[in-house]
């Protein structure tokens, strides 16, 4: 096996801060094992992309490894998609890290022996305008706010979840007059203001925001979460912190299915939110690509255990 490790020197909100931390540790293992390795620091936004996508792949597998935060995972499962022999592992070293919760905490995820002596899976992905999602995708007011995130990350001192928190009360103020037309699947489509409408795979965003509660990645099916707009934005800043914590499903403003496809459309461009990607559309569908990645579950993940007892399932968020 080869193993090759797509570095994002930005990741940590500090230039080279992630490559001093990994690159030692990863050179170390090494060092007494043997099997071929490569470190690659990403030049660029986007060029690990192009950099997975064009790797030579023959009969022996090459398992790349995400090391950075959601958006390096991002671009790592974009390159990795449609490849045969390919498995993706994630080494968490970004300010949000949101895929990665439902496999365990950071501090036991950034283990080189852990993971290169971990598990593949076979996991479901979301297909949306072309990219590749592994987590999540939403428009409306989190898409907004995903679309404002990035500014505030510049700000000293401001993590994945202050940023996105920052964020979310910033577009509190002007974007939230959203009327979009919805469809699950092939059911009735319904047209409604709405606050968000959210597309998930897995839990979390924003740095810890639990938008899809019951999501499981590997279960055959998104998890949609459409929430109406018919309050004051005083009382709906009342509801964050029961929505961070995944309590919005039982709201009445509430609706959450699961299924396989949904469509949107907005009279007005719209933020869509693609794994932290945003740009702005009028109409787009997020599909889910059934066991479309292999993922590499480290020897020091809780996943395996919890899934086991009943911890991680379908009908009841972690806590």
């Amino acid at each position: 096996m080869k193993h090759i490790f797509i570095v994002n020197p930005s990741a940590g909100k500090g230039k080279n801060k992630a490559v001093n931390i990994i690159k030692p540790l990863i050179e170390n293992f090494f060092a007494n094992y043997d099997e071929y390795y490569e470190i690659h620091e990403t030049t660029a936004p986007y060029e690990g992309i192009d950099f997975v996508k064009n790797y030579p792949v023959d009969d022996e597998t090459v398992r790349f490894y995400a090391c950075g935060g959601d958006g390096t995972l991002f671009e790592v499962v974009n390159g990795a998609y449609g490849k045969e022999n390919v498995e993706v592992a994630v080494i968490p070293l970004g300010s949000g890290n949101d895929f990665i919760r439902l496999f365990g905490k950071k501090e036991n995820l950034i283990d080189i022996e852990a993971q290169v002596k971990g598990t593949p899976i076979k996991l479901d992905l979301i297909k949306c305008l072309g990219k590749i999602a592994i987590n999540q995708c939403s428009m409306g007011l989190d898409a907004e706010i995903c679309a404002s995130q990035a500014k505030f990350k510049k700000i000293p001192f401001l993590n994945g979840e202050a940023a996105y928190t920052a964020a979310l009360l910033y577009s509190f103020i002007g974007k939230m007059k959203s009327i979009f037309t919805v469809q699950f699947d092939d059911k009735e489509p319904f047209t409604l203001p709405t606050l968000f409408c959210y597309c998930g795979n897995s839990r979390w965003y924003g740095g810890g925001y639990m938008a899809g509660p019951h999501a499981m990645p590997d279960d055959g099916l998104l998890d949609f979460v459409h929430v109406k707009k018919n309050m004051p934005r005083i009382k709906l800043l009342g509801l964050i912190n029961k929505y961070k914590r995944g309590e919005h499903l039982s709201w009445d403003i509430t609706t959450f299915e699961r299924g396989k496809k949904l469509y949107i459309h907005s009279d007005k461009p719209a933020a869509v939110n693609i794994d932290g990607e945003c740009e702005y559309v009028t109409d787009c569908t997020f599909e889910i690509i059934e066991k479309g990645i292999s993922f590499v579950v480290p020897s020091t993940s809780w996943y395996f255990e919890k899934v086991a007892n009943g911890d991680i399932c379908d009908s009841k968020p972690m806590k």
